[in-house]
């Protein structure tokens, strides 16, 4: 979705161009062309994000079918996943030098984003130091993350973007990823067969602890199991991202 968003600005840009040769309006016929160029140049950097060419975008699949089903239907035979619930990980945040969010579109459909601004000011005026990772396709348009962020008030400085924020994960105690699933998949580094592979990826898994807030198991968009779900340091916190969310923070209130 990103990538024909950002197409379909491309093709808004070259109309209003052409628009402007037919009346003969030189404003128009530039500004049409500048708008064209800006929507082809980010639709070419959402593919590079996304290890995918544009071609393969619009006219191919991309993994398997999402499985159906709740909570934990969907996990792999014989691979047990650790789940957590809202007190561990209220423990878990609040005696944390440094929490990174990774929010992505399930927070946007929980609409979850005013209960996690508002975990992340509790967070702050405990001295944890919290940043927001953002993955340039997190979402369903460009700067989807950003803008529903924005709404609730998050700080600008405290949004970094992958390339800024990969590097501290190694260095972070707590990881919450809020409804992100492919943007944090180590497939795309470690699984050379993977649809996915040489995808850019937020570096989630390198951090001390990782809580991912998910309805369930089930893949996201490219069908593909997500390994993080898997990991020894991984615990799945199952249920509707904005009552979850809710839920920390009224037991990091309490503490």
């Amino acid at each position: 979705m990103p990538v024909v968003v950002a197409l379909l600005n491309s093709y808004s840009g070259l109309a209003a161009a052409a628009t402007g040769f037919v009346i003969d309006n030189v404003v128009l016929i530039v500004s049409g062309t500048l708008v064209g160029a800006a929507g082809f140049i980010l639709t070419m950097i959402m593919c590079e994000a996304m290890n995918r060419s544009l071609a393969n975008v619009l006219l191919g699949g991309f993994g398997g079918e999402a499985s159906q089903g709740p909570q934990v239907e969907g996990a792999e035979e014989g691979r047990p996943v650790n789940e957590t619930e809202a007190q561990d990980t209220a423990m878990l945040c609040s005696y944390a030098a440094q929490v990174i969010v990774v929010p992505g579109y399930g927070m946007a459909v929980a609409q979850a984003q005013h209960q996690v601004r508002e975990l992340a000011e509790l967070l702050d005026e405990e001295g944890v130091n919290v940043k927001f990772a953002i993955h340039p396709v997190a979402g369903r348009m460009p700067g989807h993350m950003n803008v529903l962020l924005a709404e609730a008030n998050v700080p600008y400085d405290q949004l970094f973007e992958m390339e800024e924020v990969n590097s501290e994960f190694a260095q972070t105690d707590v990881a919450l990823v809020i409804g992100a699933n492919d943007v944090v998949n180590p497939a795309a580094r470690q699984d050379e067969s993977s649809p996915i592979y040489g995808m850019p990826i937020l570096n989630v898994d390198e951090s001390e602890q990782v809580i991912v807030f998910k309805r369930s198991l089930r893949p996201g968009y490219s069908g593909i199991p997500n390994e993080l779900f898997y990991n020894d340091n991984t615990k799945m916190f199952f249920g509707d991202a904005k009552e979850s969310v809710a839920d920390l923070v009224s037991e990091v209130k309490a503490l």
